[in-house]
């Protein structure tokens, strides 16, 4: 097995806790509501159009209104209390995250996130400027899974993909990363994450 010489974080849920139900359950209180909304409005693949890159909000929220004018407030709500689903980080994996970097391991950051709101995640945690680098993926117009976002993450930072460790949320996320060759395992908490980087021979 190849040594380990570089670390890859995953961010939303894994260092940081992201949940849109959060912000619509206070809005929608009616459970039926919120799902209907929440599964044909403001969808996770809307969202994650949004964390591609090159739509702005404007036209994002103009998008859904078109389609449902009487949900304008909702959807104008998601942006604009986007930090309501971010209510904090995970200190555990936060704490694993900083002493790895102490320690000197060569740490970076893949995400898929939205420029914009990324810009806000920064300045409420400011551990996320610790790492030597971070692949936004509105920066580069690609997304997890595709192999194109791990492939530029690897040439960007000089990564050898064997010897590097990658952790998120998302078994598609983790899928891709295997097929771009790196050793990747699906995120479960930050105990079996110790785990996984002590089956790595990293010691945290």
């Amino acid at each position: 097995m190849t040594e380990i010489r570089h670390i890859v974080f995953d961010i939303g849920r894994v260092l940081l806790h992201w949940d849109p139900e959060l912000l619509y359950r206070r809005l929608i209180p009616d459970d039926d509501r919120r799902r209907w909304f929440m599964e044909t409005v403001c969808t996770g693949a809307w969202n994650l159009e949004q964390d591609r890159g090159g739509r702005s909000w404007t036209d994002a929220e103009a998008e859904l209104i078109a389609d449902f004018p009487d949900e304008e407030p909702l959807i104008r709500a998601y942006r604009a209390r986007w930090n309501e689903m971010v209510p904090h980080a995970y200190d555990d994996v936060v704490a694993i995250f900083n002493g790895l970097i102490d320690n000197g391991v060569d740490v970076t950051m893949l995400t898929n996130f939205n420029d914009d709101t990324f810009a806000e995640a920064l300045e409420r945690f400011p551990f996320l400027k610790r790492p030597r680098g971070v692949t936004v993926s509105a920066d580069v117009r690609l997304l997890k899974p595709e192999q194109a976002i791990y492939d530029y993450h690897a040439a960007a930072f000089g990564l050898d993909p064997a010897a590097t460790f990658f952790t998120d949320d998302s078994a598609a996320n983790v899928a891709g990363a295997k097929a771009a060759g790196w050793n990747a395992v699906l995120f479960e908490g930050a105990d079996r994450l110790k785990t996984d980087l002590g089956g790595f021979g990293i010691r945290v």
